[in-house]
């Protein structure tokens, strides 16, 4: 593993994207321990496009312009359904949202937000084996290696903005109005990217 994969990889996850707008608005409106959950949730969403990347199924998403048009559109959906959710649930912060039915459906909204972006599929069909040595005898066991790596840094991050998010979160508490801007700015994020979604080809 080298330090280019490293430093690329902290880049790529510290970028502003689905996962961290979501984890991000989750431990603002719900706390920390709901964030936590949420940074996991959208961790495991990016193990099946790893694993297809390194078994080579990603390669259908990039030559097949219906299976990629298929998925996207329905990744643009459930962004769609997200920011209408967020939408109606601006203003509230949940002081009883680590109950387990809250949990489990904060890690599968996270899970859902990476695992329908056929666009991670792509990326990483493209990003790991530039990482790959060619003197080292099996591609597999360094992909899997890295993909690891990639997944601990993605969980590791992520709850950190998560945190982050929970500690302004005691700031605003008591301003319902603070909390209701910045939960209709996240739904607009989520509009936006999934616009940008839309717009994406192969």
């Amino acid at each position: 593993m080298s330090i280019e994969f490293l430093l690329t990889s902290l880049i790529v996850v510290l970028l502003p994207g689905t996962g961290v707008i979501y984890t991000v608005s989750t431990g603002l409106s719900r706390g920390a321990k709901a964030s936590i959950f949420a940074a996991a949730g959208c961790t495991m969403g990016i193990v099946p496009h790893l694993s297809a990347s390194i078994f080579g199924i990603a390669a259908i998403l990039h030559t097949s312009a219906l299976a990629f048009q298929i998925f996207k559109f329905v990744g643009v959906l459930y962004l769609a359904y997200l920011a209408w959710a967020m939408w109606k649930e601006s203003g509230k912060i949940e002081l009883n949202s680590t109950s387990q039915e809250n949990l489990i459906k904060i890690v599968t909204r996270g899970f859902l937000i990476n695992i329908l972006n056929p666009k991670l599929s792509i990326f990483f069909l493209a990003f790991l084996p530039q990482f790959v040595s060619g003197r080292s005898n099996g591609a597999l066991p360094q992909m899997l290696f890295l993909s690891a790596v990639f997944m601990l840094m993605t969980l590791v991050v992520f709850v950190g903005y998560g945190l982050l998010a929970n500690q302004v979160r005691h700031f605003v508490a008591n301003s319902p109005s603070i909390i209701q801007c910045a939960q209709k700015t996240f739904a607009g994020l989520f509009i936006a990217l999934g616009v940008k979604l839309a717009l994406t080809e192969r």
